[in-house]
């Protein structure tokens, strides 16, 4: 049955070895698709990163200068009202509150700042807001419309527990500044805005006079504004985000789907192999996966043809000792002499047993592919093995039967991977096939050579002493159910499927099997030549 689509056969993926120095290098774990997908994810969490440590570096360097930027400025304050021109009172001084107010007007505080300062007890003196200008408000709420309620004030008690707050925390502030520890906090106002604080005593020789107060209330519009620089990083990021989800769609999403799909087509027998050109140019992992999945159905689809040919010649080959037996059943009853009878007897008999031998080998290659696939490769000494095999003929062997020997024309083991039990198979095939072309006298010869110039290096030959094979059946020989018996050989003793078997194992193994003939000086033959070459250890299979 033909295959309905013709598939080229995809090359097989490069192994990690075979890859150039350049493309490893541009490849993460050796998938140039993962690194790009690494590469972009990276890209977006280390923008992220950047920005958010930047932000966290800026929040707290510029806590920190302005931390510094006040505390210069209230000492700068401190040591002119700790002069005697600011103090009263003898002999325990105190602060002038009018001429403290002076230095507050006089001196420059710059805007966004607040100075204030307090007595030994914590009492206001002096607050420059209320010495200057400076007025606090906010804005106005948007006017309503006329007749339109007014909507409820829930803003009351959180400004009060917001004032309460703020009072406790300049309190204590205030309190540790008059044990004489100067005070830097960060602590909210009565506005509820974050305010850099800084509180100096102030010192007359030894004794504490009071406390001044400078505070910095634009810490949260200079955070805002690093906030809002920091948008164009996250949007960035979002873009790279968004970037790598369409890649990822169109290179991998997509085409998996489409895989996908060509696979229902095969699975409702629309289709006998897989075929997607425009995924198996692609050089990732998803033209591979495409070139294996076409790989894999055109092998199915092959293997089925097979299977639909070998049911087709297992019915030709059955029909045939089937219709001999029933020719003979139907004419045994007509037969009156004794020696016809025995003569017919004796086909129904022959047939019985081709039948049986038939229906052996058949049983055997069909399960042939599944021994295969379930026993796994490991390391085989074909000397070890060819010894071993060899033995048990020399060991059984009958009179007539020709001898088989065994040359090892090999240095130290010959190994291969493979599986001991159909390699013992293909040589016991190939030993008995040579044995059974041999004449009275003749020898088999097996023989293990290596050549390394190869690419199959360790090779098996079986040699005879027969007739040969016809030059045009040197390749016919390998197909299934093909006999070409010498005259006065048994009918029926071989079922042709023998040196397929062989074929097939050889294979299944990575290696060849070729027939051809031994010739002498003069060119006649001298008997048939079967070599098995096989990859040695270290080699894929």
């Amino acid at each position: 049955m033909a295959s309905v689509i013709d598939t080229a056969r995809a090359d097989p993926p490069e192994s990690s070895e075979e890859l150039p120095l350049r493309r490893r290098l541009i490849r993460f774990g050796g998938s140039r698709l993962g690194g790009l997908i690494l590469v972009l994810n990276l890209a977006s969490l280390l923008i992220l990163l950047g920005g958010a440590l930047a932000l966290n570096e800026w929040r707290t360097g510029l806590v920190e200068a302005r931390q510094e930027s006040l505390l210069g400025q209230a000492e700068l304050l401190s040591k002119v009202l700790s002069d005697e021109d600011y103090t009263r009172g003898e002999p325990v001084p105190e602060l002038n509150r009018d001429q403290s107010a002076k230095v507050l007007i006089d001196r420059f505080v710059p805007q966004g700042q607040r100075a204030r300062i307090f007595d030994r007890d914590g009492v206001l003196l002096v607050d420059s807001f209320d010495v200057s200008d400076t007025i606090e408000g906010e804005p106005l709420p948007p006017a309503r419309p006329a007749g339109t309620p007014a909507p409820p004030d829930t803003g009351t008690d959180k400004a009060a527990d917001t004032l309460e707050t703020a009072n406790i925390a300049l309190e204590d502030e205030i309190l540790a500044a008059l044990a004489g520890d100067p005070q830097t906090t960060v602590r909210r106002s009565e506005n509820g805005e974050r305010v850099v604080s800084v509180s100096l005593p102030i010192r007359h020789v030894q004794q504490v006079l009071g406390v001044l107060t400078l505070e910095a209330n634009d810490v949260d519009q200079i955070l805002d504004a690093q906030r809002r620089a920091l948008i164009p990083f996250a949007l960035v990021a979002l873009a790279v985000n968004l970037l790598a989800s369409l890649l990822l769609h169109l290179f991998v999403a997509r085409p998996v789907m489409r895989l996908s799909a060509a696979a229902d087509q095969v699975r409702l027998q629309r289709a006998r192999a897989i075929s997607l050109p425009d995924l198996e140019d692609r050089r990732d992992e998803i033209g591979d996966l495409a070139r294996s999945l076409e790989s894999m159905t055109d092998t199915l689809s092959t293997r089925m043809d097979a299977i639909e040919r070998f049911a087709a010649d297992v019915s030709h080959e059955i029909k045939n000792p089937l219709t001999s037996i029933r020719s003979a059943l139907e004419t045994l009853d007509l037969v009156q002499d004794k020696d016809k009878r025995d003569r017919l007897t004796a086909v129904l008999q022959q047939d019985v047993r081709r039948l049986d031998r038939l229906i052996t080998d058949i049983s055997n290659a069909s399960r042939l592919d599944a021994e295969l696939s379930r026993d796994r490769p490991r390391p085989v000494d074909l000397s070890a093995l060819l010894t071993d095999i060899v033995g048990v003929y020399e060991t059984t062997s009958k009179p007539g039967e020709a001898p088989v020997t065994l040359e090892l024309a090999v240095d130290g083991a010959a190994r291969v991977m493979g599986r001991d039990g159909p390699l013992g198979q293909v040589f016991r095939n190939l030993i008995d096939n040579a044995r059974s072309f041999s004449p009275a006298g003749a020898t088999v010869r097996v023989s293990v050579i290596r050549d390394d110039v190869d690419a199959l290096p360790l090779h098996v030959r079986v040699e005879d002493d027969g007739p040969g094979i016809p030059s045009e059946n040197l390749e016919t020989v390998f197909e299934r159910f093909y006999t070409s018996r010498p005259r006065g050989a048994a009918f029926g003793s071989n079922s042709g499927l023998g040196l397929s078997i062989v074929r097939q194992i050889v294979e299944a193994h990575g290696g060849r099997v070729t027939a051809a003939n031994r010739l002498d000086a003069s060119g006649a033959i001298l008997g048939a030549l079967f070599e098995v070459a096989l990859p040695a250890v270290g080699r894929r299979v």
